[in-house]
């Protein structure tokens, strides 16, 4: 089962957890400064030292330069690897596993970069899954580490804990009440940045925001774990008092049933169009206003992405044929 289809006690805001680890090897300068061969013996440095008798059969191994650029985005858009990951190949791979709750980019930015994802509000668990990668790479690989400025990382944003912790929330009733500007200022002085999840960036398309920390040097990685995790718990409670007040407006219910309604019966659905309908209908969902489960509502969220279709099609569509391709398939999952 996949993590958007996993329920959770907190599922109704929080849509996943992320907790990334970036780390270098000693012994081999910054991926920017390798040739294809030195990348090669990263990769199976790392992949020996990670995939055991114990979990190899749960991971699979991917060079990346074996997939097609369309499997690659589609990884991109899943959040399972990064845009930038995905548009070079080049002596670099993926240790995936196989319910896709694990993912290790070989090569990107950094020689290893370990991420957990994990449904719901869990950065607890998921930051122990990954220190468990961490500890089994440093039992078989020298770190780049400095005792005064931590581990040592390709950008220096990184530099210290090499972490970064992220929380994907959905916000409609926050996000209509016009105070996300205000909340973000608010967070940026704590050491943490909220943003569209989703989109081009000019605005968070379906009300889904992404919570993550910024301090990286001079903290503690419990640290930054406890303070993002309380952070998440304020705006959760914030969201929950807000969706209250938003609810008995019955205009704003009548968006909720009308989107029910476009996605019940339209044709063809952009990408953008069907995520922002879902958004209100998942809403309503989490409300209880209408009876669809949230996990049908996060499995559209991720599969109906343009990569992700084409590669469950076998082919490249246009963007027609995927947007009467996602009508369907929406219509399907809400019968």
């Amino acid at each position: 089962m996949k993590r958007y289809e996993t329920p959770t006690s907190n599922g109704d805001i929080v849509l996943s957890t992320r907790v990334r680890l970036a780390r270098n090897l000693k012994d081999y300068p910054f991926p920017a400064r390798l040739g294809v061969e030195d990348r090669e013996a990263v990769n199976n440095l790392v992949k020996d030292a990670l995939l055991t008798d114990e979990n190899r059969d749960s991971f699979d191994y991917i060079p990346m330069q074996t997939l097609t650029p369309v499997q690659a985005v589609s990884l991109a858009e899943k959040h399972l690897i990064s845009p930038e990951f995905a548009s070079d190949s080049a002596g670099r791979a993926l240790i995936l596993a196989k319910d896709e709750d694990v993912s290790i980019m070989l090569n990107e930015e950094d020689h290893v970069r370990i991420q957990v994802i994990y449904p719901g509000l869990a950065l607890e668990d998921a930051y122990a899954r990954a220190e468990a990668f961490d500890k089994a790479l440093e039992q078989k690989a020298a770190i780049a580490f400095d005792e005064r400025l931590g581990y040592l990382t390709q950008c220096p944003t990184n530099l210290g804990t090499g972490l970064r912790a992220s929380v994907m929330l959905h916000l409609p009733a926050l996000a209509q009440g016009g105070t996300m500007r205000r909340l973000s200022s608010t967070i940026a002085k704590l050491g943490l940045t909220i943003r569209g999840a989703l989109g081009d960036g000019t605005r968070a398309v379906g009300d889904i925001f992404q919570l993550s920390n910024q301090v990286t040097l001079g903290i503690s990685e419990t640290a930054a774990i406890q303070n993002l995790n309380a952070i998440a718990l304020q705006i959760i409670a914030q969201e929950k008092n807000a969706r209250a007040a938003l609810l008995k407006d019955d205009v704003f219910i009548d968006r909720i049933w009308r989107a029910y309604g476009i996605l019940k019966s339209a044709h063809m659905l952009s990408c953008s169009e069907m995520t922002d309908l879902v958004s209100l209908v998942r809403l309503g969902a989490a409300e209880g206003i209408l009876d669809i489960p949230l996990e049908t509502l996060n499995r559209l969220l991720v599969e109906m992405q343009p990569a992700t279709i084409n590669v469950a099609e076998g082919r490249r569509c246009t963007a027609a044929e995927r947007d009467v391709i996602r009508a369907k398939a929406v219509k399907d999952a809400l019968a």
